[in-house]
């Protein structure tokens, strides 16, 4: 089975971060303003096609029968990877053996009045080390023969993926008509998940509004929403290092490094939807009893050590990422990812967290100056 060598350019890893999320946004809008109409999706087809379609999962799919031909070419190409990958250990040491063969014939060389026995110590370096060459052929011969097989049955799967690539629509428009042809054939039309409400609901703020205050929290909503689609992007890379790693016998070193550091980023930068929402932990033994005006009473005082913490996090996050950017910090691992990216993400986050603060603030004095209308 052919090996795979692929590193994600750093240009295209920041360019997935930042345009998957306006895609993702734009496709769930339009969704939700249009239905479309019943039946198998073409979207989902391709996806299908994408993530697995090595095992004809979306012909699967669209009900077709013709899904089945791609899971003997992808055992076959299990089966000879799993070969190739128990004779390399043989090559290996039978290639080893015959370096050390190759090095005793050199340096037991006779010379022309050596004694009888020198010449028959050479004599014998010389049968070990056709024994061993003998061996280590053998071996090397089963290995490419399964590889070779592996990129034979690799280059068959890849053709009929790629030719259903191109039938793929015109086939969902055949099986959609289909469907609505047959009345026997349910076709379901989902209602819209039921998501239960986020937030512990004791924030006696979540329900004033202001200009000023619904402005910093739109803000905050969006950014919250633009990161959240990164974890969709996990699933896709985690999937390709599975494929990588146990089907291919490559795995990466930059899939788990580039997801921690987005992960890193996205703890960042939603904190203040999670401020917005009432999702950070609150010691609230006392507080869920108070009324709601003693609540804000309560949340006032305690925002001066808020405000004390998030300019200390805006302040020092704020000289790491300009030292970051300044001397153009990367990783140490071979990806060498930069750095400063991620570290700018810790005074962007703080700062969406302050004016989440001011904006909680705000509403606090409005509630205890019963001004809150």
């Amino acid at each position: 089975m052919p090996q795979l060598d692929f590193t994600m350019p750093l240009w295209l890893y920041w360019a997935i971060l930042g345009i998957f999320p306006l895609v993702a946004m734009f496709f769930v809008a339009r969704q939700q303003r249009n239905p479309g109409p019943a039946g198998p999706s073409l979207f989902i087809a391709y996806l299908f096609w994408l993530t697995a379609g090595f095992l004809g999962i979306h012909r699967f799919y669209l009900r077709s029968a013709w899904g089945f031909i791609f899971i003997p070419v992808f055992l076959g190409i299990l089966y000879t990877n799993s070969i190739a990958t128990n004779v390399r250990d043989g090559e290996s040491r039978t290639y080893a053996a015959l370096q050390q063969a190759q090095t005793a014939a050199q340096a037991r060389v006779p010379a022309a009045d050596a004694p009888p026995e020198d010449v028959a110590a050479w004599q014998k370096a010389q049968t070990d080390l056709k024994l061993r060459q003998a061996e280590y052929d053998t071996a090397h011969a089963i290995y490419a023969n399964a590889l070779q097989h592996g990129r034979w049955a690799a280059m068959l799967l890849g053709a009929i993926l790629l030719v259903d690539a191109v039938l793929l629509p015109g086939l969902t428009r055949r099986r959609r008509a289909a469907e609505l042809a047959n009345p026997s054939v349910e076709i379901a039309h989902p209602d819209a998940p039921d998501v239960p409400a986020i937030g512990t609901g004791e924030d006696p703020t979540m329900t004033v509004h202001t200009r000023l205050t619904d402005a910093i929290e739109w803000v905050n909503v969006r950014v919250g929403e633009y990161v959240s689609y990164w974890a969709v992007i996990a699933v896709f890379a985690y999937y390709y290092e599975v494929l990588a790693r146990y089907l291919f016998n490559s795995p990466t070193n930059w899939v788990h490094e580039s997801q921690f550091l987005m992960f890193g980023m996205q703890y960042l930068l939603s904190g203040a939807l999670a401020y917005k929402e009432d999702q950070h932990v609150r010691v609230d033994v006392l507080y869920a009893k108070l009324s709601r005006r003693n609540r804000a009473i309560c949340d006032i005082i305690t925002s001066v050590f808020f405000f004390i913490f998030i300019g200390a996090l805006l302040w020092t996050g704020a000289r790491f990422a300009l030292d970051a950017i300044h001397v153009d910090e990367h990783s140490f691992t071979e990806w060498a990812v930069q750095y400063w990216p991620i570290k700018l993400a810790i005074p962007v986050g703080a700062a969406l967290v302050l004016l989440q603060g001011i904006a909680k603030l705000i509403k606090d004095v409005l509630i205890v100056t019963n001004r809150e209308a």
